[in-house]
């Protein structure tokens, strides 16, 4: 995972007969409630009380991409 002030990079491995739309929205409603439960005083500071966009990006990877991924999510920390 790669963070940046208004977005994330997540490189995640799962088998074929998961639906990423579901890991998605449980990663995002999981990390919310966590933050919001520590810092209250930041829903009334966001969009609208939601922390993420509803938005994403999906692309998936081989075992042979995996390696240029990598690299390019590392890449995004010296910008």
């Amino acid at each position: 995972m790669e963070s940046h002030k208004d977005h994330i990079h997540l490189l995640i491995e799962c088998n074929p007969q998961h639906y990423i739309p579901s890991i998605v929205k449980a990663f995002k409603g999981v990390s919310a409630r966590l933050l919001f439960k520590k810092h209250p005083e930041l829903k009334q500071q966001l969009w609208g009380g939601h922390l993420w966009n509803p938005r994403y990006f999906v692309a998936t990877g081989s075992n042979n991409t995996e390696k240029q991924i990598r690299a390019y999510i590392q890449s995004q920390k010296k910008k």
